[in-house]
């Protein structure tokens, strides 16, 4: 299901960030928000996805997290990064306050991501024009504190009760003012509650804003190490200029994102529609590093990389290679980087992800780390 879902997005969120990036012929003021909202709804839809199916992982108890110590206020401005666009389109103020002294935290990055966007996505969807957004960070005990607080519409007492339960919206009727599947809280609760935290809820009514405090365990001094994480550095457009790269992907729409997104960093590319054509490019003209989505026909991208590396090292056996797929899932990476992949990217793909990972395994780019 997930990986039926994300093959459409990875075209619309995929094509159009190439076109935000680019502008192929000059766009008027109304085309070029034209573009934006198409990008906008896909990443919403994609958000909206990712939380049914977190959903449904959660509660079937196959939700794995991936804890690791990172630095807590930079994830917090990368979350606040993603929602500033939507905050200024209605004149909000966004504003965050952290404690000195506030470093790290134990948790699962992508997860804490999920959970900071899907609480100040709804701190922006329910504060009207020109009022305020704002989030604290300080320390709570052993713990660390996030409050997100907004000055919107508030959350009537006899719901509050029942704010983190599923499907339950204040609003429900026909009319409502905000849309909204109802599950985004309950799954802020059910992710803060894996990781040994907790959330809770205030407001003091209507027209009188909501608070959401998040309490997540402290990194202890003598914790785990920091796990490798690439530093985001800007890549110069020409960064895989002469690398060879064969683009295997049955999907059409697909191959030509993967063309346009590395032919635009000046790499050679060959696309490939199936495995067994993969292998032929392979034999004939090795190139420097190998794209290949999971999902093929016949014969699938884990048997690929498995036959690949079977072969001699001059044969092309010892090519680097990236998964590029809809599974997304952690055993599906681990599952890929077993078969013999060095890298694993979820679509629907970022452009600058998938160029940094192909000039990491060329060795074009080296990523730095914190």
């Amino acid at each position: 299901m997930s990986h039926e879902l994300r093959t459409p997005l990875n075209a619309i969120i995929g094509f159009s960030e190439v076109l935000l990036e680019r502008m192929f012929g000059e766009l008027n003021e109304k085309q070029d928000d034209y573009l934006k909202d198409i990008h906008s709804s896909g990443k919403h839809l994609l958000t909206l996805i990712n939380d049914i199916l977190d959903l449904s992982k959660v509660e079937a108890g196959r939700m794995e997290l991936e804890p690791s110590t990172f630095d807590l206020p930079s994830a917090i401005g990368n979350a606040m990064t993603l929602i500033r666009e939507r905050a200024q389109r209605h004149a909000i103020a966004l504003t965050v306050a952290v404690e000195p002294g506030i470093g790290e935290v134990v948790a699962d990055e992508r997860k804490l991501k999920q959970i900071l966007l899907n609480l100040l996505t709804n701190a922006v969807k329910f504060t009207p024009d020109g009022g305020s957004v704002g989030v604290a960070v300080e320390r709570e005990g052993g713990q660390v504190a996030i409050t997100v607080r907004d000055s919107g519409v508030g959350i009537p007492p006899e719901f509050l009760p029942v704010v983190f339960d599923r499907f339950r919206q204040a609003d429900a009727s026909h009319s409502r003012r905000y849309g909204g599947l109802g599950i985004g809280l309950t799954l802020v609760k059910q992710l803060v509650e894996q990781h040994g935290g907790s959330v809770r809820a205030h407001s003091e009514g209507d027209g009188r804003g909501a608070t959401f405090v998040v309490t997540l365990p402290l990194a202890d001094e003598h914790g785990a190490d920091e796990p490798d994480r690439p530093a985001r550095g800007r890549l110069e457009d020409g960064v895989l200029k002469g690398v060879r790269v064969l683009y295997v992907d049955d999907d059409p729409d697909a191959r030509e994102l993967g063309e346009r997104i590395l032919g635009d960093r000046a790499a050679a590319v060959t696309v490939a529609k199936s495995a067994h054509e993969a292998l032929e490019f392979l034999r004939r003209d090795r190139p420097d590093v190998l794209v290949c989505d999971i999902g093929l026909p016949e014969m699938d991208g884990y048997e690929l990389i498995r036959r690949v590396r079977q072969m001699e090292p001059g044969d092309g056996g010892a090519t680097p290679a990236a998964a590029l797929t809809a599974f997304a899932r952690p055993e599906d990476r681990r599952r890929a980087l077993i078969a013999g992949y060095q890298s694993h990217v979820a679509k629907p793909v970022v452009p600058e992800d998938l160029v940094a990972v192909v000039a990491t395994l060329a060795g074009r780019w080296r990523p730095t780390h914190a």
